[in-house]
């Protein structure tokens, strides 16, 4: 069994709300973006002036118009989860990273986050887009204990804007940056323990959501709406059915912070009431791998008990989930 230890996040501190993507002139309008959307702001790793000014119109140039880099931001999400750990730095043996954006193609994103942490272990990537977190965890929840280290720190970090067009307002209203951290073990217990993972993939829909290397964002957007809402409704449901958790308890669910339109009807499609659904997009806008666990990570302290039901989706296409409990005894029913 995994056991989750410390969960962190991190957004910069650059606001992208509706009022500056009204300026730029694309024909979105806030009635417009809240209508479709339910996104009032995001954060971005790019300055304002830099997108008034490009529209991003060469992704290849963003990084020169950034304010902060990825191994900064992932940096920061580690720390956190470091701390509400109690652990230190040099506790953890391996880092496994992977997202929707890299900065460079390589090395790898753990690498670079690793470096930026100052420690020498294994570092990899594990990464199907928007999944990412979900695929990580599965993929950790597969091996052996023998095989891992005491302490594993996963992180996505996502420069989103960087890869967006500004001047496709279907794609500026979306996006934000972020980063999120989250230390697991096989082998030091903790009260925060995972106990289902499931990750799927259907190739045939490779080319519905793509970023091609130095390019735009690019989707069949009602396809791959009606399929985030389909798979999402699917993977809940059956975590709802299984029978491997404490019965009494608060049951939460985080989906992929998509856009707030699409987890409301997930919401609806299977019976989640507004007070057990948590969610961050309509502030901090689609964070790609970053978004289903920054929500956990940002409502942590708030839930000091609770069963959570994790379900993601992204490019690929591809699919998971992450079944968890804080502060409960899984062997009691």
């Amino acid at each position: 069994m995994l056991y989750l230890h410390g969960i962190g996040h991190f957004h910069p501190p650059t606001v992208l709300d509706n009022a500056f993507l009204s300026s730029l002139d694309i024909g979105v309008d806030l009635n417009w973006i809240e209508e479709r959307v339910g996104i009032t702001e995001r954060r971005t790793s790019l300055s304002l002036d830099y997108i008034r000014r490009t529209r991003n119109q060469d992704a290849r140039a963003a990084v020169e118009g950034s304010t902060v880099t990825t191994m900064e931001m992932g940096r920061e999400a580690a720390q956190l989860a470091l701390r509400r750990a109690g652990l230190q730095v040099s506790n953890i043996g391996m880092v496994i990273a992977g997202g929707c954006t890299p900065e460079m193609l390589i090395p790898a994103d753990a690498s670079r986050v690793a470096a930026a942490l100052g420690i020498d272990v294994q570092a990899f990537d594990v990464q199907a887009a928007c999944s990412s977190f979900a695929t990580q965890v599965h993929f950790l929840n597969q091996m052996r204990p023998e095989a891992l280290p005491d302490f594993v720190l996963v992180v996505s970090v996502e420069a989103f804007t960087r890869s967006i067009n500004y001047a496709d307002r279907g794609a500026a209203v979306l996006f934000g940056d972020g980063a999120s951290a989250a230390i697991f073990s096989s082998k030091i217990k903790s009260p925060n323990a995972v106990i289902a993972t499931s990750f799927m993939a259907d190739p045939a829909g490779y080319d519905k959501v793509t970023i091609p290397a130095g390019g735009h964002f690019e989707q069949d957007g009602h396809a791959v709406q009606m399929f985030a809402i389909r798979k999402t409704a699917d993977l809940f449901e059956r975590m709802r059915d299984a029978e491997d958790s404490p019965k009494n308890a608060r049951r939460v669910f985080i989906g992929h912070q998509a856009n707030l339109r699409m987890l409301q009807s997930v919401c609806r499609r299977v019976g989640i009431s507004e007070n057990d659904h948590l969610s961050n997009v309509a502030k901090f806008g689609n964070c790609g791998a970053v978004g289903a666990p920054s929500v956990l990570s940002q409502n942590w302290d708030a839930l000091p008990q609770a069963v959570i039901n994790m379900a993601v989706v992204g490019s690929g296409l591809a699919w998971g989930s992450v079944r968890l409990t804080k502060n409960l005894d899984v062997n009691k029913s």
